[in-house]
């Protein structure tokens, strides 16, 4: 079959790699119908995420058809339409029990890579290192889906591949982010990076009810969006002081709750932007944290910071004084996809949202390559690809 293989830092390849087999009872085999670049992807496609080894199939927003089944999977069908969480989930396990699938104890092989950097192991998580599982991931014709009994939603007819195929990340992370910001009625909700995720947090946070919901960008297209599809008031980084701004549209309080849904990637102006990029060089350090600072920089005292951006491991220069001394809470986290499906399938069938408003590119598999280097420089307006096999 066709994937998308990783062979090293901004080297992916289209080629072909044996097709997936069961090999536990409760697998299931899905054909892929659609798939997507997440902009979490980037982080493999520049070499910030450790243990990837070269032919590693990539992709974890996917979904598609169910075409074989372990014998001990009883929820699903050959021939059902199917959308897969990201998220590895045994079902069984303490945290699966409580709804905390990302932190399933029975989903990572590889548990022990992960317990010597983080001390605990989360999941596993489909195409992203071997720290992780080492698991195969979607973008490619056909995918081994582990604890399929737990995992994959059913699509009900109706719905097109482009409405729900976002459920299997970037809509359900960006509703935890927004939901973990404990939003009351009227709140104001600041969500700096107005890519996807940042996007739906902030759909999210509207949903939630929030009364004033602004975010924070510097590329027009982004902006754009989310002027027209959750009603935000932006700002562009570039043109004007974040914190200062963010006062004077708060009354000098700042925000009640803010999102960082930019993670370890971050850009900026300011000097601790420059003091990031200048230690990445030289490989001192994992993350750039930037805007991690920014936002609880900017939160007001007793507020809400909820991180769904991706950090890989240590952070230089976090103001936990500044947290203390403000009262903050911080959530953070990866997201219990299984926790929202039903829901969010529920908004989606009753009209409430179409997610596939973020679509900017859609292509052949083929193009992959072309396409991470497309959106790696977020050239031709690019904000969401999604790739047909």
């Amino acid at each position: 079959m066709k994937a998308v293989t990783w062979h090293g830092k901004e080297d992916v390849r289209v080629e072909n790699v044996p097709d997936p087999e069961i090999v536990n009872p409760r697998d299931a085999i899905v054909k892929i119908s659609l798939t997507a670049i997440c902009g979490s992807d980037l982080h493999l496609y520049v070499n910030r995420i450790p243990t990837m080894e070269s032919g590693d199939i990539l992709g974890h927003e996917f979904m598609g058809e169910v075409v074989a089944l372990g014998s001990e999977v009883k929820n699903l069908s050959i021939g059902d339409r199917v959308v897969v969480p990201f998220t590895i989930s045994c079902g069984g396990c303490y945290y699966c029990k409580n709804d905390l699938y990302s932190l399933c104890d029975n989903s990572n092989p590889n548990a022990a890579m992960a317990e010597k950097i983080y001390g605990h192991s989360p999941s596993g998580l489909f195409g992203y290192s071997h720290m992780l599982g080492g698991y195969a991931g979607g973008q490619a014709e056909y995918v081994r889906v582990p604890f399929a009994d737990v995992g994959p939603i059913k699509v009900p007819d109706g719905l097109s591949d482009e409405q729900v195929l976002f459920l299997s990340d970037i809509f359900p992370t960006g509703y935890m982010a927004a939901e973990n910001c404990g939003i009351k009625e009227g709140d104001t909700v600041a969500v700096w990076g107005c890519g996807p995720v940042g996007q739906f947090a902030m759909w999210s946070a509207r949903k939630l009810g929030a009364g004033r919901v602004i975010g924070i960008d510097r590329f027009p297209e982004r902006l754009r969006l989310a002027k027209e599809y959750t009603g935000a008031t932006t700002i562009n980084y570039e043109e004007v002081d974040v914190f200062e701004t963010l006062q004077e549209m708060t009354s000098g309080r700042g925000p009640d709750a803010c999102i960082d849904a930019v993670g370890s990637e971050a850009h900026g102006l300011t000097l601790d932007a420059w003091y990031d990029l200048a230690k990445e060089k030289m490989m001192l350090s994992t993350d750039r944290g930037h805007v991690a600072r920014q936002v609880i920089h900017s939160c007001r005292k007793g507020g809400t910071v909820s991180i769904p951006g991706v950090y890989g491991a240590f952070l230089d220069k976090f103001p936990l004084g500044v947290a203390f001394a403000k009262a903050l809470q911080l959530r953070m986290g990866q997201t219990h996809v299984h926790r929202y499906l039903p829901m969010l399938l529920d908004y989606i069938r009753e009209g409430e949202l179409d997610p596939s408003y973020l679509i900017t590119h859609r292509m052949p598999i083929e193009r992959a390559p072309e396409m991470y280097r497309t959106f790696m420089e977020k050239e031709d307006d690019c904000i969401k690809v999604v790739l047909k096999p």
